[in-house]
């Protein structure tokens, strides 16, 4: 099998021994393998042979061997402008001729456990603080690709609309229909942006219009495109895929 891998921003080493504790308390079914979590430290799947085999023991990486791994002092490897992978390539749970466009008078919905609910305008998020970042997009299918993305830290618009950063999830509402739920830790970690822009450009339809999330240290399907809403909530409120059995889980 033809393979590329980038430098892993955590190495198999470095996160064995939490592995191994975790299989002897029965966390880790038995599928779950060392080899299966290459993908989560850097590794770029460039076939789809063997994929479906470690995509499958990956889904059953649950949330309490998440938190044993995760570190918000840990970071998804970064990258130069050379190394933009072009043309990016579209990737949702619609085909791209399907792609929403912005709805008249957007604006992002805040609600659940802050102390400030007011929409935000487009206008009033381009006034915070941003961040760049050129880092790896992981898809669940087993392909990569290098993008370069800024926008707001979610950690700073949280604490911007006085959310409670002790409650234990973050939930996103598309208007597209898909909607995903992060938990506060991986919310406050420091890649995770609302992205604005794409490729120093105003995001376009096809990469999330006018805003999305991006996280970098999780697979794809979690840095979910056309927000519409965000909720702080103690409550798991699931996702499109996770209902489906998508477990969710750390992606570095």
């Amino acid at each position: 099998m033809s393979t590329q891998c980038i430098k892993p921003a955590v190495s198999m080493a470095e996160i064995k021994p939490e592995l191994e504790g975790l299989r002897r308390r029965g966390l880790l079914r038995s599928a779950l393998t060392l080899g299966a979590l290459t993908m989560l430290t850097g590794c770029d799947l460039s076939t789809h042979s063997g994929v479906d085999a470690a995509l499958e023991a990956m889904l059953r990486f649950d949330d309490r061997a998440q938190a044993a791994l995760f570190s918000r002092k840990r970071l998804a490897e970064t990258y130069p402008a050379s190394a933009i992978t072009r043309p990016f390539r579209f990737n949702a749970y619609y085909a791209e001729w399907q792609v929403r466009l912005v709805p008249d008078n957007w604006v992002l919905n805040v609600g659940g456990l802050v102390a400030d609910k007011r929409p935000w305008t487009l206008q009033a998020l381009m006034a915070l603080p941003q961040q760049g970042q050129i880092t790896r997009h992981i898809c669940i299918e087993g392909w990569s690709q290098i993008g370069q993305w800024s926008g707001v830290p979610l950690s700073v618009f949280l604490r911007r609309v006085g959310a409670d950063t002790s409650a234990r999830y973050v939930y996103f509402k598309c208007f597209d229909g898909y909607f995903t739920s992060i938990d506060m830790a991986s919310a406050l970690q420091p890649q995770t942006i609302l992205a604005l822009d794409f490729e120093e450009k105003p995001l376009a339809p096809q990469w999330g219009a006018p805003l999305r999330l991006r996280i970098p240290t999780k697979l794809g399907f979690k840095s979910a495109k056309n927000l519409e809403a965000i909720e702080v909530t103690n409550k798991y409120l699931g996702g499109y895929w996770e209902n489906q059995g998508y477990d969710w889980f750390a992606g570095v």
